[in-house]
């Protein structure tokens, strides 16, 4: 209900929202699930019967689960913040924002990092957004986060 209602503030508000998740790769999969059988017929050499299915059962999902974890975080503009991984930031206190390409990438999470930035970086996710934080009480001065659709993110948030 709560979305419906938020899908609808934003068609008549004009702001349109933003939700992305950052998932891996499709295709990183079909190599998780071959390291899962990899490992798994080294314990089905060791053991005969039953227990030699046990690494199977146990390492391909492990591995299947370890990357739906890594692909867990999600970056949303929602009608009144701005929510990337687990931290908020109300739109009020978003000041400039600007787009890093995967060129610069390097130079904006090395040394032009402030070590106080609040970072939520996906190595497989090519461009970065920096938003500059104007809220006092953050201890953080900008955030720099992953996303696909950096021009969505910048339109959502009315940059």
């Amino acid at each position: 209900m709560r979305e419906q209602q938020n899908r609808a503030a934003d068609a008549t508000s004009g702001r349109s929202g933003f939700d992305e998740r950052l998932s891996v790769p499709l295709w990183w999969y079909l190599p998780a699930v071959g390291l899962g059988v990899l490992l798994g017929a080294e314990i089905h050499m060791g053991y005969p019967g039953i227990r030699s299915w046990i690494g199977y059962v146990t390492l391909i999902p492990l591995f299947v689960l370890a990357l739906v974890w890594l692909g867990r975080s999600r970056v949303q503009v929602t009608q009144t913040e701005l929510v990337v991984g687990e931290r908020r930031l109300p739109l009020t206190a978003v000041g400039r924002a600007d787009v890093v390409e995967k060129s610069g990438k390097q130079e904006a999470l090395g040394p032009q990092l402030d070590p106080t930035a609040y970072l939520l970086h996906r190595p497989w996710i090519g461009s970065v957004v920096r938003v500059e934080v104007l809220d006092g009480a953050d201890p953080a001065p900008y955030w720099v986060f992953s996303t696909r659709r950096p021009k969505e993110v910048l339109a959502a948030l009315g940059r």
